[in-house]
This record gives C-alpha cells, sequence and structure tokens, in this order.
C-alpha cells in the first residue's frame, strides 16, 4: 500500500505536514477530535469518510464553525424528515436546508401538523439520534436517481435543476452543478437502509453526533417560495453543539418573544396592521404617534443643524422617470402593478425617492456655488413585497423613509461622506443606539449599471470613509443596488440582534442618466456625485427597533407619556392636575389617572403600559406642597418640591437618558 503525503491547515499559520497510507480517511486525520465533524479540501467541504489524496490541503471543520454548524443543522433536518416519514408514510419530500440558528424542512402532507405531531416527529428523532445510524454518502446518476425517488415528485423536480438549483430557495442543498448524490441512513449495526434523501451534504458521521436540538413551529410556505407552486408544510427546528447552547438559544428566543415590536405594539397601543388596509400596511394609534412625531422632530432638528434642506415629493408618479431612473429595469418586481390613467398613461406608487429629488436639482441651474445641496424628505414609499416576508413594521409595504440625496462635487465627495456617515452615527447614539460595525456592499457583477473603472473608484473611497470611523468593517461581496456601491451601519441591540440601519450610497450613474449638471468655476457645466442616505432605514421599521432594544420601556423623551398622577384618594386629584397643567406649559407629557381604581392597581396598570414616572401624591405632599416619585424598578423618592420634580423631568427628557 503506497503512502500520500498531505498537509493538515488549522489556520493561516499552523501547517502540518503529515505522511499516511493510501485509503486514509479524513476522519483519521483527527483521532479523538470529536468537535472535527468535516474537512475542508481545495474549497470543499468534505464528509470524514472522505479518502485523502496526495498533495491535498486538509483543514478541519469544527462544529461550532459556521460550516460546522450548518452541517450539524442539515443533517438534524435529515433526521426530522426520516422522523416525518416514518409516522407519516404519505407525506413527500421538499427541501430541508439549514439557516439561521436553525433548520427547516418541507412537506406535502394531506393536513397541517397539529402541536401534538412536533411532540411525536421530535420524540421519533430523538430515537433515530440515539440509533446512531451512518450518514453514508452515495454517487448516482440522473436515470437512477430518478428511478429511486419516483415517488418523491419535488425531488424528481430537483433533478432537473442539476446547475441551476437557487440558493435563495434552498434547492442548492440538494442537487448542485456537478454530480447527483443520495445520502442513505444506514443502521449502526447490520447497514441496512433505514432511509434516503437527495442530497449534496456533507453530513454528519452519524446521527449519535447531533448534540442537542428541539423542534419550534410549523407553518404553510409554497414551494420553492413561488406563490404559482403548491402549499407545503414546512416544520423549523434548531440544533446546538451543546444543550447549555441550546437552552442559551431558547431562553434568547423567550427574551426575543417578549420585546417583539408587533406584541408589544398591541399590549402599549402603540400601532396596528388591520386587516381591512392590507397587509404590510400598518397605522398609528395616538401613543405611537406621539413616538414617532418625537422621533421625526429631533431628527428634523438635527438635518437642519447640519445644513439640509427639507423636500415633499408625491407618492405616485408616471411610469416614464422609473424608465428613466433604471427601476423598471431593474427593480419591477418589488413595485406596485401600474394604474392606468390620463388615456393609458401608466402611473406607479413611488418605491424609491431619489428620482425625484434629481427633478428637484435639474429644476433649474446650478452653480458650484451651492454644492454640496443636502435634500431630505420623511417620504412614504411603496413596496410590493411578498406576503410570506411582510412582517410587522420591520418588513412592510409601505413605509416613510428618512431620505437624503447630496450633490457634491467630485473634489467635495470623500469630505461629504465622512460627514454622513459621522452624523449617522452620532444621530443613531442620540436614540440609544451605540454598538455598531460596518458593512461595505460592492458590485454584484450581474446587475449594475456604469462603468467598472466608476465603481471602482467609488468603492474605493467608501472604504477608506468606512475605515476613517475606527469601526469593523465587513465586506458584502456583490450586495450593493445596480447603481452603487453602499456602507450600511449595522448595530447591535439590548440582547445582541444585528438589525441594518443606515446606508450611504455613492452614485455617479444616476447624475448621467438624469443628464444633472452645475457650473463649475471655470464656467464648464460638469456632472455632480450623487450621495443617497437613509439614516434610520424607514420611520416604521427604527421604531420597530427601538421598540424592541427597549422592550417597551422607552426612554422618557421618547415615552408617549412621560409621567403619570397617581393620586392616594380623590382629594388629590385637583392638585395633580394643577402639576400636570403645569408640566404641560414645559411640553412635557404628564397625566392623571383620576379613574375609581385602587392606587396599587392604577400602578400596576402604568407598570405595564411601562411609564417612565410615576407621581404619587397624598395629603403630606398636598400640604407641603410636594410630590413622590415612583420609578420604573419600583423605588420611590418622597417629598420632592413641585418645582424640582418638574425641573427633573424636563432635564431628564433634555439630555435623553434612560431611567
Amino acid at each position: 500500500m503506497s503512502d500520500v503525503r498531505v498537509i493538515i491547515q488549522r489556520d493561516s499559520e499552523q501547517r502540518e505536514e503529515r505522511v499516511v497510507t493510501t485509503g486514509t480517511t479524513a476522519a483519521e486525520l483527527f483521532p479523538g477530535e470529536r468537535t472535527v465533524v468535516a474537512a475542508r479540501i481545495a474549497g470543499e467541504l468534505k464528509d470524514l469518510t472522505y479518502q485523502v489524496r496526495d498533495g491535498e490541503e486538509i483543514e478541519p471543520v469544527e462544529i461550532s464553525s459556521p460550516d460546522g454548524l450548518d452541517i450539524l443543522r442539515h443533517s438534524t433536518a435529515h433526521v426530522m424528515a426520516q422522523a416525518v416519514q416514518e409516522l407519516f408514510p404519505e407525506a413527500k419530500l421538499g427541501i430541508g436546508p439549514p439557516v439561521k440558528d436553525g433548520f427547516y424542512y418541507d412537506f406535502d402532507v394531506e393536513k397541517p401538523f397539529t402541536p401534538e405531531d412536533l411532540k411525536a416527529i421530535e420524540k421519533k428523532m430523538q430515537e433515530i439520534q440515539k440509533r446512531g445510524q451512518k450518514f453514508s454518502r452515495r454517487v448516482v446518476s440522473d436515470e437512477a436517481a430518478r428511478e429511486e425517488l419516483a415517488d418523491e415528485p419535488y425531488k424528481l423536480e430537483l433533478i432537473g435543476l442539476k446547475g441551476s438549483a437557487s440558493s435563495e430557495d434552498g434547492a442548492d442543498v440538494e442537487v448542485g452543478a456537478g454530480e447527483l448524490t443520495i445520502y442513505d441512513n444506514l443502521d449502526a449495526k447490520t447497514g441496512d437502509l433505514c432511509w434516503k434523501d437527495l442530497c449534496r451534504g456533507p453530513h454528519l458521521p452519524t446521527t449519535r453526533n447531533i448534540p442537542a436540538f428541539k423542534l419550534m413551529r410549523n407553518a404553510a410556505a409554497y414551494w420553492r417560495g413561488s406563490e404559482k407552486n403548491p402549499m407545503l408544510q414546512r416544520i423549523y427546528g434548531t440544533a446546538w453543539p451543546s444543550k447549555d447552547e441550546l437552552k442559551a438559544h431558547l431562553d434568547f428566543l423567550a427574551e426575543a418573544e417578549k420585546r417583539d415590536h408587533r406584541r408589544l405594539g398591541a399590549e402599549l397601543d402603540l400601532f396596528s396592521v388591520p386587516d381591512e388596509i392590507g397587509s404590510g400596511l400598518a397605522v398609528f394609534h395616538p401613543r405611537g404617534g406621539i413616538v414617532r412625531r418625537v422621533m421625526e422632530d429631533y431628527s428634523r432638528r438635527r438635518h437642519e443643524e447640519e445644513g439640509y434642506e427639507f423636500v415633499y415629493t408625491p407618492h405616485a408618479t408616471k411610469g416614464t422617470l422609473f424608465e428613466k431612473s433604471g427601476h423598471l429595469d431593474w427593480y419591477a418586481d418589488g413595485m406596485y402593478p401600474p394604474m392606468q390613467l390620463d388615456g393609458g398613461t401608466d402611473y406607479y406608487l413611488k418605491p424609491m425617492n431619489c428620482p425625484m429629488h434629481n427633478l428637484i436639482f435639474d429644476a433649474r441651474g446650478r452653480s458650484y456655488r451651492e454644492l454640496p445641496l443636502r435634500l431630505f424628505e420623511f417620504g412614504t414609499v411603496y413596496r410590493h413585497e411578498k406576503s410570506g416576508v411582510v412582517h410587522g413594521l420591520t418588513r412592510a409595504r409601505g413605509f416613510t423613509q428618512d431620505d437624503a440625496h447630496i450633490y457634491c462635487t467630485r473634489e467635495q465627495m470623500a469630505e461629504e461622506l465622512d460627514r454622513t456617515l459621522t452624523f449617522v452615527l452620532n444621530l443613531l447614539r442620540d436614540y440609544g443606539l451605540t454598538d455598531f460595525y460596518l458593512e461595505l456592499s460592492t458590485k454584484d457583477p450581474e446587475k449594475y449599471v456604469g462603468s467598472d473603472e466608476v465603481w471602482e473608484e467609488a468603492t474605493e473611497v467608501l472604504r477608506q470613509v468606512a475605515e476613517k470611523q475606527g469601526l469593523p468593517l465587513t465586506p458584502d461581496p456583490g450586495g450593493a443596488a445596480f447603481y452603487g456601491p453602499k456602507i450600511s451601519v449595522q448595530a447591535r441591540d439590548a440582547i445582541g440582534r444585528t438589525w441594518q440601519m443606515s446606508t450611504v450610497q455613492l452614485d455617479f450613474n444616476l447624475p448621467e442618466l438624469f443628464n444633472l449638471e452645475y457650473t463649475a468655476p471655470d464656467g464648464s457645466r460638469r456632472q455632480p456625485v450623487m450621495i443617497h442616505r437613509a439614516l434610520f432605514g424607514s420611520i416604521e421599521r427604527f421604531f420597530a427597533v427601538l421598540l424592541e432594544h427597549y422592550a417597551g420601556a422607552m426612554p422618557p423623551w421618547l415615552a408617549p407619556v412621560q409621567a403619570v398622577g397617581i393620586p392616594i384618594g380623590d382629594a388629590h386629584v385637583e392638585y395633580l392636575q394643577e402639576f400636570a397643567a403645569e408640566a404641560r406649559k414645559k411640553r412635557l407629557r404628564v397625566e392623571v389617572d383620576a379613574s375609581s381604581d385602587r392606587m396599587q392597581k392604577k400602578i400596576r396598570n402604568h407598570q405595564k403600559m411601562k411609564v417612565p414616572f410615576m407621581i404619587i401624591v397624598g395629603d403630606e405632599d398636598m400640604n407641603a406642597g410636594t410630590v413622590s416619585f415612583r420609578y420604573r424598578d419600583g423605588s420611590q423618592e418622597n417629598g420632592i418640591p413641585r418645582d424640582q420634580a418638574l425641573a427633573k423631568l424636563a432635564q431628564v427628557v433634555e439630555d435623553r437618558v434612560q431611567v
């Protein structure tokens, strides 16, 4: 038996050359390393049963790494599918990819799964896991795969997609551009076939290598995400390298559920999404309207201080405007269908504000002395999101962008980008977000306008501006819009979730499409550089992010009610109403609870509404001209003179601090 030489590479610096015999598997290179679940060879992930070849560099894949987690979760999805077909033999298999923090599998069944069904499936999965079935890869021809999977119509469709499967619907985990493979689940003792599935792999060595999992929920889902296809039943689950990590994840989900903005929106009477209006189209109630107005007012004030000029544009426009901007070529799927007016002219609800801002720039001649020109709008836009992705306020069909477009010279470009990004970060900090990193989205080679040289210049300028902030910078290859590269500000909230917030996008292309020009110092006509900038992303989405970040307990300056007066008895109501009237003169939002409820019930009610301050008054306070403060944590401060109490409320609001 001949020898082969391989290199084991654990990281960029740790390389080990090893001589092994022909037929040695990747698993045999890492004896006793139970956390190694696969190997990466020449950039491709391989099962540990892969037999290494002479000259190959082998990198171990740990179960806790991103690739390792995907392998763990995809293997668990197979176990779930096996359990489903053992319990529901008529179930037809769809697709079962790993996703963020978990996995899912789609099934065609006669009726939706019930909570009791999920419990039974999870119990069956535990049995399969304990059996230690082996995941065994087998190469098959297209013809053989069709013969073996003749009773699985969705798998037959996937076989026909070989070479064109998409990552968007998860089909690429089943078939790729190369050979077809089936993974058999084999009995650990006899080697008999227990179950099989069309799959690219790789997988864990055995089902015993799945440390911890849990099924989460089921939902309806169209086959491969298209509303034209059959409706299937999707089961979601999660899997982790240890039981402790599973528990931590479930605890995190429980906390996230408490913070869900849709739940808080109803509990705190902030907003709703009425069926009569339609999915993704929210209405703000009076309390939510106060929060939104305060958010907008503060943003408006800060923009004015930064030299922005406010504009307003209509909600609809002729289609020719979006033909000129390129949106109908590149973005038509995200737009509402046209309305035919004025004798057959197509009008569209606008998905973007930028083409209209270009028309404002072009409404008259512009001089270099006016640049940079910073146009700003709270502009409502409409995007025809698929019903399956609409989610409360964070993914809506109608929303208001805090949208700015800055027109400057090329010489001003770097300084203006730096100034814009600094302004964006500081304003987000004012709202209480402080943990950021930046993402640089570069050209999608399949979807862009303009020359490669222009894109390279724009990308490099953005890179330099981002690095100047001293924040972590993550690349996002191919993530840019069709008209220019962008920087995205990613913010982590109070429980560590990442939200994409502001975007700053450089654009050399739209000014050219709109033939925008300004007069330069030498009298020549030149094209401005355009910077797209949405600070919140949208008002609605930022509202939701803040609501979840603060778990509904907004800081006083953003709270719909900043303080509520709680009289110990009816005799103290008038005194508190006088206090509230004085507070309102100072633009403080103070109410008095004069209901017939007992004091303790009033306190509980307003705690549930997450009011920052309760102003409690009894005989002693009324006689002394004082009030008592009760804070959100239940602590109390007694005997505060009225003028000091008002000053304290005003100061907390002015300083925008949390209490």
